[in-house]
């Protein structure tokens, strides 16, 4: 049996209404799918399980493009009104082992690097906020090869 896993291409703008819901979209489907794959899988490497790194096939594919980059900048500040996007997903990546790729053109052109790509392009610092990671659009073509099921918000 093949299974096709949700691509969430995110696009939308930390202050966006698509871009919470992405969040949103993101926890449900996520705990939807641990939680039906416990009851049908007492396998304990199961994607269900703590430790998912060792399942075959990701719960979810998330890739951050375009003005999403700006939820990566851990120097982002949120007020305590408002629901802070960065640390929710990096709280959903630790509890379900998701990566968080972005794309690294629009991170750097929205002015969010990492160490390795402050060093190379002589920018003063890195601000990439912990659990997201700078990727090519190759990660992304990849994702999309295998039979997904995108969703862009």
């Amino acid at each position: 049996m093949t299974t096709t896993t949700p691509l969430l291409l995110i696009t939308a703008d930390p202050s966006h209404p698509l871009a919470h819901l992405a969040l949103r979209y993101a926890r449900t489907y996520l705990n939807s799918a641990a939680n039906s794959h416990d009851v049908d899988n007492t396998d304990t490497n199961s994607i269900g399980s703590s430790d998912n790194a060792t399942s075959e096939q990701p719960l979810l594919n998330v890739f951050f493009y375009g003005d999403s980059a700006h939820i990566a900048n851990r120097l982002r500040w949120q007020s305590a009104d408002q629901l802070d996007l960065t640390k929710e997903w990096q709280s959903l990546a630790e509890q379900y082992n998701l990566p968080l790729p972005v794309c690294v053109s629009t991170a750097l052109s929205r002015g969010v690097s990492d160490v390795d790509n402050s060093s190379r392009h002589q920018l003063d610092g890195a601000n990439l906020a912990t659990g997201f990671t700078l990727v090519g659009l190759s990660e992304l073509a990849m994702m999309m090869q295998d039979n997904c099921r995108l969703i862009q918000f």
